[in-house]
Protein backbone atom coordinates (compact mmCIF):
# COMPACT_ATOMS: atom_id res chain seq x y z
CA UNK A 1 0.00 0.00 0.00
CA UNK A 2 1.62 3.47 -0.76
CA UNK A 3 2.12 6.08 1.65
CA UNK A 4 1.42 9.88 0.84
CA UNK A 5 3.82 12.46 2.20
CA UNK A 6 4.07 16.39 2.44
CA UNK A 7 7.98 16.34 1.08
CA UNK A 8 10.12 19.88 1.06
CA UNK A 9 13.24 20.41 -1.16
CA UNK A 10 15.44 23.53 0.04
CA UNK A 11 17.02 25.24 -2.54
CA UNK A 12 19.70 28.30 -2.95
CA UNK A 13 17.58 31.69 -2.40
CA UNK A 14 16.26 32.90 -5.57
CA UNK A 15 16.37 29.61 -7.32
CA UNK A 16 12.45 28.52 -5.82
CA UNK A 17 11.22 29.01 -9.65
CA UNK A 18 13.48 26.99 -11.02
CA UNK A 19 13.44 23.84 -8.33
CA UNK A 20 9.59 24.74 -8.67
CA UNK A 21 9.24 23.66 -12.46
CA UNK A 22 11.86 20.58 -12.04
CA UNK A 23 9.07 18.85 -9.46
CA UNK A 24 6.05 20.02 -11.66
CA UNK A 25 8.01 17.85 -14.36
CA UNK A 26 8.30 15.09 -12.48
CA UNK A 27 4.70 15.20 -12.20
CA UNK A 28 4.06 16.30 -8.55
CA UNK A 29 1.71 19.11 -6.69
CA UNK A 30 3.46 22.04 -5.61
CA UNK A 31 1.89 22.68 -2.01
CA UNK A 32 3.57 25.84 -1.37
CA UNK A 33 6.72 28.00 -1.97
CA UNK A 34 8.39 30.24 -0.16
CA UNK A 35 12.13 31.59 0.45
CA UNK A 36 14.82 29.08 0.10
CA UNK A 37 12.39 25.72 -0.08
CA UNK A 38 9.69 24.03 -2.29
CA UNK A 39 7.01 21.85 -0.57
CA UNK A 40 5.16 19.03 -2.67
CA UNK A 41 2.79 16.27 -2.04
CA UNK A 42 3.91 12.50 -3.25
CA UNK A 43 3.79 8.99 -2.38
CA UNK A 44 6.55 6.77 -1.37
CA UNK A 45 7.72 6.48 -5.21
CA UNK A 46 7.92 10.70 -4.99
CA UNK A 47 10.57 10.58 -2.10
CA UNK A 48 13.51 8.19 -4.63
CA UNK A 49 12.55 9.98 -7.61
CA UNK A 50 12.70 13.51 -5.79
CA UNK A 51 16.41 12.30 -4.58
CA UNK A 52 17.63 10.79 -7.55
CA UNK A 53 16.36 13.69 -10.46
CA UNK A 54 16.13 16.90 -8.94
CA UNK A 55 18.90 19.17 -10.26
CA UNK A 56 18.43 21.94 -8.17
CA UNK A 57 17.34 20.67 -4.84
CA UNK A 58 19.87 20.37 -1.67
CA UNK A 59 17.75 17.73 -0.56
CA UNK A 60 14.42 15.44 0.42
CA UNK A 61 12.70 16.28 3.78
CA UNK A 62 9.66 14.51 4.04
CA UNK A 63 7.85 16.53 6.33
CA UNK A 64 6.62 15.78 9.90
CA UNK A 65 4.67 18.45 11.16
CA UNK A 66 4.70 22.72 11.35
CA UNK A 67 2.89 24.33 13.91
CA UNK A 68 3.41 27.65 16.28
CA UNK A 69 5.48 28.31 19.08
CA UNK A 70 6.61 31.11 21.06
CA UNK A 71 7.89 29.58 23.90
CA UNK A 72 10.04 26.35 24.64
CA UNK A 73 7.10 25.11 26.39
CA UNK A 74 4.91 25.01 23.40
CA UNK A 75 7.98 23.89 21.04
CA UNK A 76 8.29 20.56 23.74
CA UNK A 77 4.22 20.04 23.58
CA UNK A 78 3.67 20.48 19.69
CA UNK A 79 6.65 18.56 19.15
CA UNK A 80 5.25 16.23 21.71
CA UNK A 81 1.84 15.80 19.73
CA UNK A 82 3.42 14.61 16.61
CA UNK A 83 3.06 10.90 15.84
CA UNK A 84 6.38 9.83 15.36
CA UNK A 85 5.93 6.64 16.06
CA UNK A 86 4.20 5.88 12.22
CA UNK A 87 7.29 8.06 11.17
CA UNK A 88 10.20 6.57 13.55
CA UNK A 89 10.99 2.92 14.12
CA UNK A 90 11.81 1.51 17.79
CA UNK A 91 15.51 0.93 17.19
CA UNK A 92 15.68 4.01 14.85
CA UNK A 93 18.63 6.62 15.85
CA UNK A 94 16.76 9.66 15.49
CA UNK A 95 17.91 13.34 16.32
CA UNK A 96 18.21 17.13 15.50
CA UNK A 97 20.68 17.62 13.36
CA UNK A 98 20.02 21.10 12.57
CA UNK A 99 17.60 24.29 13.50
CA UNK A 100 17.68 27.70 12.19
CA UNK A 101 15.43 30.60 13.10
CA UNK A 102 14.74 33.96 11.84
CA UNK A 103 12.78 36.54 13.19
CA UNK A 104 11.22 33.86 15.92
CA UNK A 105 11.00 34.54 19.61
CA UNK A 106 12.46 30.98 19.95
CA UNK A 107 16.42 31.98 18.52
CA UNK A 108 18.90 29.21 20.30
CA UNK A 109 19.44 26.20 18.13
CA UNK A 110 20.99 23.96 20.74
CA UNK A 111 18.03 25.00 22.99
CA UNK A 112 15.87 23.86 20.29
CA UNK A 113 17.46 21.00 19.29
CA UNK A 114 17.76 19.74 23.18
CA UNK A 115 14.04 20.01 23.72
CA UNK A 116 13.09 18.81 20.87
CA UNK A 117 14.86 15.43 21.46
CA UNK A 118 13.26 15.36 24.88
CA UNK A 119 10.22 15.57 23.46
CA UNK A 120 10.28 12.95 20.72
CA UNK A 121 11.54 10.63 23.33
CA UNK A 122 8.74 11.43 25.96
CA UNK A 123 6.03 10.84 22.79
CA UNK A 124 8.05 7.20 22.00
CA UNK A 125 8.45 6.43 25.72
CA UNK A 126 4.39 6.43 25.66
CA UNK A 127 3.63 5.10 22.22
CA UNK A 128 6.19 1.96 22.42
CA UNK A 129 5.88 1.20 26.12
CA UNK A 130 9.68 1.52 26.91
CA UNK A 131 12.38 3.66 28.76
CA UNK A 132 15.32 4.00 26.73
CA UNK A 133 16.05 3.50 23.08
CA UNK A 134 18.51 1.60 21.61
CA UNK A 135 19.09 3.68 18.86
CA UNK A 136 21.10 1.02 17.11
CA UNK A 137 18.61 0.76 13.75
CA UNK A 138 18.69 3.29 10.75
CA UNK A 139 19.19 7.39 10.66
CA UNK A 140 16.22 9.79 10.86
CA UNK A 141 17.99 13.10 11.42
CA UNK A 142 15.38 16.65 11.67
CA UNK A 143 15.72 19.69 10.29
CA UNK A 144 13.80 22.20 11.89
CA UNK A 145 13.37 25.75 10.55
CA UNK A 146 11.73 28.45 12.24
CA UNK A 147 10.37 31.47 10.93
CA UNK A 148 7.71 34.28 12.59
CA UNK A 149 7.33 31.30 14.60
CA UNK A 150 5.88 28.95 12.57
CA UNK A 151 7.96 25.80 13.42
CA UNK A 152 8.72 23.64 10.12
CA UNK A 153 9.65 20.00 10.98
CA UNK A 154 11.03 17.41 8.37
CA UNK A 155 13.49 14.39 8.31
CA UNK A 156 16.07 14.49 5.85
CA UNK A 157 15.96 11.33 3.42
CA UNK A 158 18.93 12.60 1.38
CA UNK A 159 21.92 12.26 3.87
CA UNK A 160 24.87 14.25 2.31
CA UNK A 161 23.26 16.78 0.53
CA UNK A 162 22.72 16.67 -3.05
CA UNK A 163 25.04 18.58 -4.67
CA UNK A 164 27.17 16.02 -3.79
CA UNK A 165 26.50 13.97 -7.13
CA UNK A 166 29.84 11.75 -6.55
CA UNK A 167 31.82 13.03 -9.85
CA UNK A 168 33.90 15.96 -7.89
CA UNK A 169 36.66 14.27 -6.71
CA UNK A 170 39.02 16.92 -7.43
CA UNK A 171 38.21 20.34 -6.49
CA UNK A 172 39.58 24.01 -7.66
CA UNK A 173 39.54 27.15 -5.39
CA UNK A 174 36.24 29.17 -5.23
CA UNK A 175 34.13 26.16 -7.06
CA UNK A 176 30.31 26.46 -7.59
CA UNK A 177 28.09 24.01 -6.15
CA UNK A 178 26.74 21.75 -8.59
CA UNK A 179 22.35 22.28 -7.47
CA UNK A 180 23.77 25.80 -8.04
CA UNK A 181 25.41 25.34 -11.46
CA UNK A 182 22.73 23.19 -12.69
CA UNK A 183 20.30 26.05 -11.68
CA UNK A 184 22.07 28.57 -13.37
CA UNK A 185 22.20 26.70 -16.39
CA UNK A 186 18.78 26.29 -16.41
CA UNK A 187 17.99 30.24 -16.06
CA UNK A 188 19.04 30.04 -19.54
CA UNK A 189 17.62 28.99 -22.93
CA UNK A 190 20.40 26.96 -23.53
CA UNK A 191 19.72 23.42 -24.74
CA UNK A 192 22.02 20.35 -26.18
CA UNK A 193 22.19 21.73 -29.39
CA UNK A 194 23.47 25.21 -28.73
CA UNK A 195 27.60 25.31 -27.89
CA UNK A 196 27.98 26.34 -24.47
CA UNK A 197 31.92 27.60 -23.07
CA UNK A 198 33.23 28.25 -19.86
CA UNK A 199 36.51 29.85 -19.87
CA UNK A 200 37.51 29.37 -16.51
CA UNK A 201 36.50 25.89 -16.29
CA UNK A 202 37.58 25.36 -12.76
CA UNK A 203 36.34 21.89 -11.44
CA UNK A 204 34.17 21.80 -14.51
CA UNK A 205 30.97 22.00 -13.19
CA UNK A 206 29.03 24.12 -15.41
CA UNK A 207 30.18 21.94 -18.23
CA UNK A 208 29.49 18.35 -16.21
CA UNK A 209 26.19 19.74 -15.01
CA UNK A 210 25.09 21.04 -18.94
CA UNK A 211 26.94 17.61 -20.23
CA UNK A 212 24.19 15.56 -17.73
CA UNK A 213 21.64 17.59 -18.81
CA UNK A 214 22.23 17.12 -22.63
CA UNK A 215 22.61 13.27 -21.98
CA UNK A 216 19.16 13.48 -19.53
CA UNK A 217 21.44 11.86 -17.11
CA UNK A 218 20.03 12.18 -13.64
CA UNK A 219 22.19 13.72 -11.19
CA UNK A 220 21.81 11.43 -8.15
CA UNK A 221 21.73 8.15 -10.20
CA UNK A 222 25.52 7.01 -8.67
CA UNK A 223 25.51 7.77 -5.84
CA UNK A 224 23.19 6.43 -2.35
CA UNK A 225 20.93 7.87 -0.10
CA UNK A 226 19.89 8.08 3.71
CA UNK A 227 16.30 6.96 3.13
CA UNK A 228 17.40 3.66 1.64
CA UNK A 229 17.54 2.06 5.11
CA UNK A 230 13.74 3.22 6.29
CA UNK A 231 11.87 -0.17 5.09
CA UNK A 232 9.58 1.17 7.49
CA UNK A 233 8.73 4.00 5.48
CA UNK A 234 9.82 2.98 1.89
CA UNK A 235 10.35 0.03 0.32
CA UNK A 236 13.35 -0.68 -1.59
CA UNK A 237 11.63 -1.82 -4.53
CA UNK A 238 10.91 1.91 -5.02
CA UNK A 239 14.80 3.27 -4.68
CA UNK A 240 15.44 0.52 -7.87
CA UNK A 241 12.67 1.56 -9.64
CA UNK A 242 13.75 4.80 -9.80
CA UNK A 243 17.24 3.90 -10.38
CA UNK A 244 16.15 1.29 -13.55
CA UNK A 245 14.11 5.04 -14.71
CA UNK A 246 17.10 6.98 -14.17
CA UNK A 247 19.20 4.29 -16.35
CA UNK A 248 16.67 4.02 -18.87
CA UNK A 249 16.24 7.56 -20.10
CA UNK A 250 20.02 8.03 -20.34
CA UNK A 251 21.07 8.82 -23.96
CA UNK A 252 24.93 8.98 -25.12
CA UNK A 253 24.65 9.07 -28.54
CA UNK A 254 24.56 12.91 -29.39
CA UNK A 255 26.32 15.36 -30.54
CA UNK A 256 27.42 18.65 -28.63
CA UNK A 257 29.44 21.61 -28.16
CA UNK A 258 30.76 21.66 -24.86
CA UNK A 259 34.24 23.24 -24.33
CA UNK A 260 36.02 24.24 -21.17
CA UNK A 261 39.71 26.06 -20.84
CA UNK A 262 41.13 27.40 -17.74
CA UNK A 263 45.25 28.79 -17.89
CA UNK A 264 46.17 26.38 -15.13
CA UNK A 265 46.44 22.26 -16.71
CA UNK A 266 46.73 20.61 -13.43
CA UNK A 267 43.09 22.40 -12.98
CA UNK A 268 41.96 21.24 -16.41
CA UNK A 269 43.28 17.92 -15.85
CA UNK A 270 41.47 17.78 -12.40
CA UNK A 271 38.08 18.97 -14.70
CA UNK A 272 38.54 16.14 -17.19
CA UNK A 273 38.80 13.26 -14.28
CA UNK A 274 35.52 14.60 -12.67
CA UNK A 275 34.18 14.39 -16.06
CA UNK A 276 35.31 10.64 -16.62
CA UNK A 277 33.70 10.20 -12.85
CA UNK A 278 30.57 11.52 -14.05
CA UNK A 279 30.27 9.40 -17.31
CA UNK A 280 30.15 12.41 -19.44
CA UNK A 281 34.20 12.88 -20.71
CA UNK A 282 32.84 12.29 -24.11
CA UNK A 283 30.84 15.70 -24.54
CA UNK A 284 33.34 17.94 -23.35
CA UNK A 285 36.44 19.09 -24.87
CA UNK A 286 39.03 20.83 -22.24
CA UNK A 287 41.58 22.62 -23.07
CA UNK A 288 44.55 24.34 -21.53
CA UNK A 289 44.21 27.88 -23.22
CA UNK A 290 43.96 31.54 -21.89
CA UNK A 291 41.20 33.86 -22.12
CA UNK A 292 43.05 35.66 -24.70
CA UNK A 293 42.86 32.69 -27.17
CA UNK A 294 38.89 32.29 -26.57
CA UNK A 295 37.02 32.35 -30.15
CA UNK A 296 34.54 30.09 -31.87
CA UNK A 297 33.64 30.37 -35.68
CA UNK A 298 30.28 29.17 -35.09
CA UNK A 299 27.20 31.92 -33.93
CA UNK A 300 24.63 31.96 -31.01
CA UNK A 301 26.66 30.25 -28.56
CA UNK A 302 26.54 30.37 -24.54
CA UNK A 303 29.57 31.32 -22.19
CA UNK A 304 28.34 30.03 -18.81
CA UNK A 305 31.66 30.80 -16.36
CA UNK A 306 32.60 32.23 -12.75
CA UNK A 307 35.56 33.94 -13.27
CA UNK A 308 37.97 35.19 -10.57
CA UNK A 309 36.54 37.58 -8.11
CA UNK A 310 39.35 38.82 -6.30
CA UNK A 311 38.95 36.76 -3.57
CA UNK A 312 42.60 37.84 -2.57
CA UNK A 313 43.59 41.41 -1.83
CA UNK A 314 46.43 41.13 -4.15
CA UNK A 315 43.80 39.56 -6.98
CA UNK A 316 41.82 42.36 -6.67
CA UNK A 317 44.11 44.56 -8.80
CA UNK A 318 44.03 42.45 -11.85
CA UNK A 319 40.44 42.23 -11.90
CA UNK A 320 39.71 45.38 -13.81
CA UNK A 321 42.01 44.35 -17.16
CA UNK A 322 40.68 40.53 -16.72
CA UNK A 323 36.87 41.82 -17.01
CA UNK A 324 37.95 44.18 -20.03
CA UNK A 325 39.41 40.99 -21.48
CA UNK A 326 36.38 39.20 -21.04
CA UNK A 327 34.58 41.90 -22.48
CA UNK A 328 36.53 42.69 -25.75
CA UNK A 329 36.75 37.98 -26.28
CA UNK A 330 32.86 38.47 -25.78
CA UNK A 331 32.01 41.04 -28.33
CA UNK A 332 33.94 38.65 -30.58
CA UNK A 333 32.68 35.84 -30.57
CA UNK A 334 29.29 36.18 -33.36
CA UNK A 335 25.44 36.08 -31.81
CA UNK A 336 26.47 34.73 -28.70
CA UNK A 337 25.06 35.39 -25.11
CA UNK A 338 26.86 35.41 -21.84
CA UNK A 339 25.70 34.73 -18.64
CA UNK A 340 28.88 35.63 -15.72
CA UNK A 341 28.27 35.15 -11.73
CA UNK A 342 30.85 37.12 -9.75
CA UNK A 343 31.44 39.10 -6.72
CA UNK A 344 32.68 41.51 -8.81
CA UNK A 345 30.27 44.68 -8.43
CA UNK A 346 32.13 46.57 -11.30
CA UNK A 347 31.98 43.51 -13.73
CA UNK A 348 29.83 45.36 -15.92
CA UNK A 349 31.91 48.87 -16.23
CA UNK A 350 34.74 46.90 -17.25
CA UNK A 351 33.12 44.42 -19.58
CA UNK A 352 31.94 48.02 -21.40
CA UNK A 353 28.13 46.57 -21.45
CA UNK A 354 25.23 46.50 -19.06
CA UNK A 355 24.00 43.38 -18.80
CA UNK A 356 20.32 42.66 -19.84
CA UNK A 357 19.01 40.88 -16.62
CA UNK A 358 21.24 40.68 -13.15
CA UNK A 359 20.03 38.44 -10.39
CA UNK A 360 21.95 38.85 -6.91
CA UNK A 361 22.86 35.63 -5.73
CA UNK A 362 24.75 33.94 -1.99
CA UNK A 363 26.86 31.78 -3.35
CA UNK A 364 27.74 30.07 0.26
CA UNK A 365 28.40 33.09 2.35
CA UNK A 366 29.35 35.80 -0.36
CA UNK A 367 27.21 37.88 -2.29
CA UNK A 368 27.31 37.30 -6.04
CA UNK A 369 25.26 39.05 -9.49
CA UNK A 370 24.65 36.80 -12.28
CA UNK A 371 24.90 38.71 -14.79
CA UNK A 372 22.97 37.38 -18.25
CA UNK A 373 23.92 39.55 -21.65
CA UNK A 374 21.45 38.18 -24.13
CA UNK A 375 22.18 37.74 -27.76
CA UNK A 376 20.13 37.33 -30.65
CA UNK A 377 17.67 33.87 -31.02
CA UNK A 378 19.33 32.08 -33.89
CA UNK A 379 16.80 31.53 -36.81
CA UNK A 380 13.97 28.92 -36.72
CA UNK A 381 15.19 25.86 -38.22
CA UNK A 382 11.72 24.55 -38.98
CA UNK A 383 10.59 27.86 -40.68
CA UNK A 384 13.44 27.90 -42.99
CA UNK A 385 12.76 24.21 -44.10
CA UNK A 386 9.37 25.06 -44.99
Amino acid sequence: MKKYFELIAPCHFGMEAVLKREILDLGYEISHVEDGRVTFLGDDEAVCRANVFLRTAERVLLKAGSFQAESFEELFQNTKNIRWEELIPQDGKFWVAKASSIKSKLFSPSDIQRIMKKAMVERMKQAYGIQTFPETGSSYPLRVFLYKDQVTVGIDTSGDSLHKRGYRTLSSKAPITETLAAALILLTPWKKDRILVDPFCGSGTFLIEAAMMAANMAPGMNRSFLAESWSNLIPLKCWYEAIDEANDLVNMDIQADIQGYDLDGEVVKAARSNAEAAGVEKLIHFQQRPLSALSHPKKYGFLITNPPYGERIEEKENLPGLYREIGERFRALDGWSAYIITAYEDAEKYIGRKADKNRKIYNGMIKTYYYQFLGPKPPDRKRGQQ
